[in-house]
């Protein structure tokens, strides 16, 4: 059958299907689908057309006296139909007059079926079931698996844009032209299930210009894969670090970058409908589109805050060494000020052009956050500007640049601005900025290498996904 719509989705496997729905009062039917799960429904059974092929079984619960009496089946498919077109027409004025709120979303081919989710009403660490439990209807383009292969030519290797935690990132080519970035689930990564269902909850919802644009994703058989807009110049640490595009970022390109990823945050930390907490921010998740602006990227990490709610705590610490604010890397409690700490790391390598995770000056076992509060001390900022950028031109605008990344990473959070206050100050709408104190992670422990080699925290490309908070 085609299974019906407004299922609930739960992560058990096809032999636990069947005891989920019995064990549900409310439960009237299930299946189970590979590639999907298991889909459990309560109440009316909308839109079920019968398959020649393919489709799934559909098991529906009766009354345990209904099994043993003979039906008039002549009669109850005609009452079906007549019950099942009146259904069908009220939910199809529904979903007409949903689809005119939202100012007319359109498909664009045969191959994008609308898919549609709830809002995630969850608090922070919420069991992940319960997580897709609350995905409802929201629309999505749905992409068919062979029309990815064929975009990305099989994933072939030549078309590998990089690897994640999650999986590898494809680059793909629909036959009009449009060039798109395939996230493909790796079957082997434990974190990756989680953070597909979280990147899609999230990103769905969101739009700014500083935020990379989801297009749709894929669910087909044991395939999962979220498709994105192609960012064709990459992400900012491939021109931050490397010496052949290092040169290309002149002073008032970086301050724009800058701008534009501090909008970016403050548009998910306060101007969103959904109040989101990045939790992996840094340069590898900053893509640059053909005229170099900045989009925040990979949300599978983040968090949504509700309501009135300003911290939260969990004993799984992610994100990436080196970015981690102190009170969540080691205590697990994170917040806006969590992502304010990355963001002023960020923006002390964008002024920099160093890796905050693989400075060290030997000589004082200092990292760049240490260096550059030795150098701020000495009045002897010079020594940390980029030897590309025209450090006399700009010297006040990047002096308070750095001022403003100082204030971002101070070790305790109560101490750092919010981010608005942060773009405010770097737009000198806030002229007086106050005395910076000593930022956290300063030191660079001599056998830092063999602790890092025991560790699970990651020093740049790959993220942590379970870490006890301490």
């Amino acid at each position: 059958m085609k299974v019906p719509v407004f299922a609930e989705w739960s992560p058990v496997l096809a032999n636990d299907c069947e005891n989920q729905c019995l064990k549900n009062c409310s439960c009237t039917a299930y299946a189970y689908y590979d590639g999907i799960g298991c889909m459990l429904w309560s109440g009316s059974l909308i839109d079920i057309q019968k398959f020649s092929s393919d489709g799934a079984d559909l098991y529906i619960r009766v009354a345990y006296s209904e099994l043993d009496k003979k039906r008039d089946f002549k009669l109850v498919i005609a009452i079906s139909v007549i019950v099942g077109s009146i259904i069908i027409s009220v939910c199809s004025y529904f979903i007409w007059m949903v689809m005119v709120k939202q100012r007319g979303f359109k498909k664009k081919s045969n191959d994008m079926l609308p898919f549609k989710k709830r809002s995630p009403e969850y608090s922070t660490e919420v069991p992940f079931e319960d997580n897709l439990n609350q995905v409802k209807l929201e629309e999505l383009p749905l992409f068919k698996f062979e029309k990815l292969a064929i975009a990305t030519d099989e994933f072939n290797w030549t078309n590998k844009l990089g690897q994640g935690g999650f999986g590898p990132v494809y680059k793909g080519k629909f036959p009009d032209g449009e060039e798109i970035a395939v996230k493909r689930l790796s079957r082997s990564s434990k974190q990756g299930l989680e953070e597909f269902m979280n990147e899609v909850v999230m990103i769905s919802k969101l739009q700014h210009r500083n935020l990379v644009r989801l297009l749709g994703c894929c669910v087909d058989a044991k395939e999962k894969m979220l498709v994105y807009e192609y960012m064709p110049n990459k992400s900012l640490d491939a021109f931050l670090f490397g010496p052949q595009k290092q040169k290309l970022l002149d002073w008032s390109k970086r301050f724009d970058i800058i701008e534009g990823i501090g909008r970016g945050l403050l548009y998910l930390h306060r101007d969103s409908r959904l109040r989101i907490i990045h939790r992996d921010l840094k340069a590898s998740n900053i893509l640059l589109d053909e005229a170099l602006n900045p989009k925040i990227s990979d949300f599978g990490m983040a968090r949504i805050f509700c309501g009135d709610e300003h911290q939260a705590n969990t004993r799984s610490v992610v994100g990436t060494y080196g970015y981690m604010a102190p009170e969540y890397a080691m205590q697990g409690s994170f917040s806006e000020k969590s992502d304010v700490f990355s963001f002023g790391v960020l923006l002390i390598e964008i002024i920099s052009g160093r890796r905050n995770t693989s400075f060290y000056n030997d000589e004082q076992s200092l990292s760049l956050l240490g260096y550059a509060w030795k150098l701020w001390n000495e009045d002897n900022i010079a020594l940390l500007i980029d030897p590309m950028i025209s450090y006399q031109d700009f010297r006040s605008e990047i002096l308070r640049c750095v001022h403003v990344g100082l204030l971002c990473v101070q070790e305790f959070a109560i101490d750092r601005p919010t981010i608005s206050t942060v773009l405010s100050m770097l737009n000198s709408e806030i002229s007086y900025l106050p005395t910076p104190k000593q930022p956290a992670f300063t030191q660079t422990p001599k056998n830092l290498s063999s602790q890092q080699s025991q560790s699970k925290c990651s020093r740049n490309e790959l993220t942590v996904t379970i870490v006890d908070g301490r």
